[in-house]
């Protein structure tokens, strides 16, 4: 109940900031935002971030498997190495970057 009634609050002053900030506040902080979003430095952290997050995923995706071995479903193990196997032609299996 605590959390509800926070987030109420939350939400009724956002409101009233919103409200009272007006639609030029607004296009002034999306202008800012779209600004931020299309820096070098910023994308470039954004990326590397990306690479690091899928380096430790496949980390940690190795690991699992090595633990779980032979514990898993056949029918699961089939359905990851089919995607394994789809991804095998591609350098980064969760996407291509825009930079």
């Amino acid at each position: 109940m605590r959390y509800k009634v926070t987030f109420l609050a939350g939400v009724a002053l956002g409101y009233v900031v919103g409200t009272a900030a007006g639609r030029e506040r607004y296009e002034e902080m999306k202008k800012s935002a779209r600004r931020l979003a299309q820096n070098p430095a910023v994308r470039n952290a954004a990326e590397t971030a990306g690479h690091t997050g899928r380096q430790f995923a496949g980390k940690a995706f190795a690991a699992v498997g090595d633990k779980v071995g032979d514990a898993v479903p056949d029918s699961v193990a089939k359905h990851v190495r089919s995607l394994r196997e789809r991804g095998q032609g591609s350098d980064d299996e969760w996407g291509t970057s825009n930079t």
